[in-house]
């Protein structure tokens, strides 16, 4: 999902300091990587003092564990979004354009989640498997609505729909052309209604 549906938090009094941390990390996280992302550079960001973050975070894996709960939660506001949609293919077509709403941004820094479990993969650690679980539920909601459908390869069609947008959300991003992200959505729209 698109970082466009997490909402972050604001500066500001009365503003948890956690929550500045995770929003701050989560968005450093996409735009520059874990590899690149250090607590010092996260805490600056969410204008918290440096020692502060260590009452919330002890490692730069705990803030990245909190990072993954994130776009866990995401989940309740895509829950909210397919709500909405009376039908199916409707609710495929919302899922369709919640994955491609932040089209500038996949171009310029990839798919959120799906580079995240890119970068966390390499690690072979419970974090990269927490990670790959909060992606394979986009795969599950996919799924579920191709169900309803009544096909009997709801699975298949539901990698097919998320590995397009996955393979398109590489290639946006390597080719720096948000138009891709576009010419994605207009094609898993056509291809949604040509389903029976």
């Amino acid at each position: 999902m698109t970082d466009s549906t997490h909402t972050a938090a604001k500066k500001g009094p009365g503003n948890d300091k956690r929550a500045r941390l995770v929003s701050a990390a989560r968005k450093m996280v996409h735009e520059q990587g874990v590899e690149n992302t250090t607590l010092t550079l996260v805490a600056a960001a969410a204008d918290v003092p440096l020692g502060n973050v260590y009452y919330y975070f002890k490692t730069k894996d705990d803030l990245l564990s909190a990072v993954v709960d994130t776009y866990d939660s995401d989940y309740d506001m895509l829950d909210a979004i397919l709500a909405r949609h009376r039908t199916p293919k409707s609710r495929l077509k919302a899922l369709v354009k919640v994955l491609t709403s932040a089209r500038d941004r996949i171009a310029r820094y990839g798919c959120p989640i799906g580079s995240l479990c890119s970068e966390l993969d390499k690690r072979d650690d419970e974090l990269s498997r927490r990670a790959a679980a909060v992606f394979g539920r986009l795969i599950t909601v996919a799924e579920e609505q191709f169900e309803q459908l009544g096909r009997r390869d709801a699975r298949d069609l539901a990698l097919t729909l998320i590995a397009t947008h996955e393979g398109f959300a590489l290639l946006a991003n390597t080719l720096r052309d948000p138009e891709l992200i576009g010419t994605e959505a207009r094609q898993l729209e056509r291809w949604i209604d040509s389903i029976s």
